[in-house]
């Protein structure tokens, strides 16, 4: 920690550190935002077929199985340089596609996301411990909600920006963007001033070090209940990719550019939600604030048995409101209860057991939508994502050291 006493409550903004490192997560989302769905429709057009643009998705994916091994460097380097070098790095990567011009340098195109991705995780379980040590356990709520709320806005709108981009001037504008925003990163990391913790001394062999985090989760009862609960919630949202446009199609018989705008719904919800989830949580605790976040997030799922547009609507928006009481509270808890030298591995570890199942679910709803009727597949989402909620709630607000 730096050893700045903070007044309970107040917001982690009043820290130039944190107002730094908040200008520099706008920039480096700005540049993620613009790039990854633009690679997609690159992809397409380069080589006319969508599956090969679906394995731009799956480049990005596929580098959860490697965050253990993020979050072991994470834990072992320092890490506002790591951030440095890392965002540095990506723009060197991210250039590369500048010399991409036909269907035959698509494999290059993939290799580069690929590490892109990797670079993500690896950026994530940094950023975490940096958090820990920049911050008092009574910032770590607002500074979660304000990150949050900066990653659903620019979620909403670089997308937008890219395809614009794309379109009207071409894909060397996109690349040369988003190179120089994570070029722009790591300019402003570097003005950051941060009393880093000291890594942990090794206590066992390479794998055991690996999975630390994980050791950690099942030495702390509080914090690995709060994880499997969200992931069992995360996991079963995978459906909402297919159910979702099934039922546009068939509930509402619209077409499926409608998705598109309930998106942004939700888009706009969580930017609603964003900045009262740490406040939320300061009040509440984290687990009260997971638990509503999930209630809602239930809600706003069940709009979709129903053949009403504006109803759909408004389950969007409610949607998106809670879920940045879920990811604010779940960060919070996961920081303030997670030793400094273990934040990465520990985040590393979480991330795995949200994104890891939910790709799985994502992967297997084309095949069960069409063997299970889609309101039956929304059905059984909600009473997952509300069961999980419920489990949550009863769990109580834990104390200091999440007994």
């Amino acid at each position: 920690m730096t050893g700045v006493t903070v007044r309970r409550g107040s917001s982690a903004l009043r820290l130039p550190a944190f107002r730094r490192l908040c200008a520099a997560w706008v920039l480096s989302n700005l540049g993620d935002g613009v790039l990854f769905l633009t690679l997609a429709i690159w992809v397409k057009d380069l080589t006319g077929s969508t599956a090969t643009a679906g394995l731009v998705f799956a480049a990005l994916g596929l580098p959860v199985l490697l965050a253990p091994f993020a979050g072991h460097v994470a834990d072992r380097v320092p890490r506002r340089r790591l951030l440095v070098v890392s965002n540095l790095a990506v723009a060197g990567a991210v250039a590369l596609l500048l010399g991409v011009q036909d269907a035959a340098q698509v494999p290059l195109l993939l290799a580069v996301t690929f590490l892109y991705g990797c670079a993500g995780h690896l950026t994530g379980a940094a950023q975490s411990g940096l958090l820990r040590d920049l911050l008092a356990d009574e910032d770590l709520p607002s500074a979660n909600g304000v990150l949050t709320t900066i990653d659903q806005g620019l979620r909403l709108v670089s997308p937008l920006l890219g395809a614009a981009l794309y379109v009207a001037v071409g894909v060397g504008w996109v690349v040369g963007l988003t190179a120089a925003c994570f070029v722009g990163t790591a300019a402003v990391l570097l003005t950051v001033r941060v009393t880093e913790s000291e890594p942990g001394e090794p206590t066992g062999s390479y794998r055991r070090e690996l999975a630390a985090g994980l050791d950690h989760l099942r030495a702390t009862p509080v914090l690995l209940r709060l994880t499997l609960a969200v992931a069992a919630a995360m996991a079963v949202t995978g459906l909402s990719n297919v159910t979702n446009l099934q039922a546009i199609e068939s509930g509402l018989r619209r077409g499926p550019e409608l998705l598109a705008f309930l998106a942004a719904l939700q888009g706009v919800g969580a930017l609603v939600g964003g900045p009262f989830a740490g406040r939320l949580v300061r009040r509440w605790g984290e687990r009260p604030a997971v638990s509503l976040g999930l209630l809602l997030l239930a809600v706003g799922i069940s709009s979709t048995l129903t053949a009403s547009v504006v109803v759909f609507g408004v389950g969007a928006f409610v949607a998106g409101v809670g879920l940045p009481w879920v990811f604010v509270g779940f960060a919070t808890l996961r920081q303030r209860l997670t030793p400094p030298h273990l934040q990465g591995r520990t985040s590393a570890a979480t991330g795995l057991a949200l994104s890891g199942p939910q790709t799985l679910v994502t992967m297997s709803a084309a095949a069960l939508v069409v063997l299970v009727d889609y309101r039956a597949l929304i059905a059984c989402t909600v009473a997952v994502v509300a069961a999980a909620a419920l489990a949550v709630g009863r769990q109580g607000r834990p104390g200091a050291a999440g007994a």
